[in-house]
């Protein structure tokens, strides 16, 4: 399933791995699909940098046509994946070499992202690279522009149990109402994805992937055209696994076999009010995909119902850091590391735009 890239006198060069692009959104069990995939040389989908977090800074780099602007942009992507929490094995990325490489090619930051994800899988000789970056479903247009042969693994989940999750989590909001938007919002985008390319896109449910694992990432092993391994039932057996279950609480329980009862947690997670306006926000899509309403799905929801969600959730944000620094030092450092590293390039490209604005100081006569 890989394109192939040729040349006319020197022969054909080898294919680049097939790019993948996990969606629509994060806590969807994600990571557990991932690792139990990565069992199989074919396939390589390293941990995601999660490029959501760098886009607002995009326009302050101004028109990726100029060289200066585009070297600055592949330079902060590189430094992006090196403050990653979980680093790419075995993987140095050169900023010069990879401007060379991809400068006369249509310039994105989706492109600089992708170079380096086709590299780390070609080291590995996988014919199929995935991005975990669920939140890049956003960007699909974009992507599909630049790989026109990109595939899209749709993982759906229970939006209760999901949001229900994203509630506990550092990386979402810490308020129903705004995480079930914000399921609503990416599964709208996915749909879409869906109408315009119903062939490059596989949809399962995570319910389905735990109920009937193998019958499940056989479908997603013959969408990508790699082979289902036994392996990949046992994910005890997987290093990373064991790695991220110690780095972060999120993901404590992805070296384990997931455990079917999970599936309604959030019974007891949520309270019926809160499922009410996650049902009445995703009624339709939980139609769609088979999930069955536990209220009447008429909550109200004005707009100072969202303003109060936002001032608990910012609260709820500030107070989950501090418990995270206390209760879990590594993951607190891990991600206050990349946080400040994002940080630091917004505020030097915003020192770079108010110095290239100001006006040019009068010369000596």
């Amino acid at each position: 399933m890989n394109t192939s890239t040729t040349t006319a006198a020197e022969g054909v060069q080898p294919a680049r791995p097939r790019p993948v692009l996990m969606i629509p959104l994060r806590r969807c069990g994600s990571h557990a699909l991932r690792l139990r995939l990565n069992f199989n040389p074919q396939f390589y989908s390293p941990y995601p940098l999660h490029i959501v977090d760098f886009m607002p800074m995009l326009p302050l780099y101004g028109d990726l046509a100029d060289d200066r602007a585009y070297f600055r942009l592949v330079v902060d992507v590189v430094g992006l994946q090196a403050a990653s929490m979980v680093k790419w094995a075995d993987m140095v990325f050169d900023p010069v070499e990879i401007f060379e490489s991809i400068c006369r090619q249509p310039r994105s930051v989706h492109r600089v992202v992708w170079e380096l994800l086709l590299r780390a899988g070609e080291q590995r000789r996988a014919g199929v690279v995935m991005d975990k970056s669920l939140d890049s479903v956003h960007y699909a247009a974009e992507l599909m522009a630049l790989f026109p042969d990109m595939l899209f693994l749709n993982v759906v989940r229970d939006p209760r149990a999901q949001v229900a999750s994203m509630n506990r989590a550092i990386i979402h909001d810490f308020d129903t109402t705004l995480n079930a938007k914000a399921w609503v919002e990416a599964h709208r985008v996915a749909a879409e994805l869906v109408a315009r390319y119903p062939e490059r896109v596989l949809t399962i449910r995570y319910e389905d992937f735990l109920g009937e694992q193998e019958a499940t990432l056989r479908r997603v092993c013959g969408f990508f055209g790699i082979d289902f391994l036994p392996e990949m039932l046992d994910v005890a057996a997987s290093p990373e696994a064991r790695q991220i279950a110690q780095l972060s609480a999120l993901w404590a329980s992805n070296c384990f076999a997931p455990i079917v009862a999970n599936v309604d947690k959030f019974k007891k997670q949520l309270s019926m009010d809160e499922i009410e306006i996650i049902e009445t926000l995703a009624r339709d899509y939980m139609a769609q995909y088979g999930y069955e309403l536990m209220t009447p799905a008429r909550a109200a929801l004005g707009e100072a119902a969202l303003a109060a969600a936002r001032t608990r959730s910012d609260a709820g944000r500030q107070r989950a850091w501090r418990e995270l620094e206390q209760n879990n030092f590594r993951d607190y450092i891990l991600r206050r590391y990349r946080a400040d590293y994002l940080a630091k390039v917004r505020s030097r490209m915003e020192q770079i735009l108010v110095a290239a604005s100001a006006p040019a100081e009068p010369q000596p006569a």
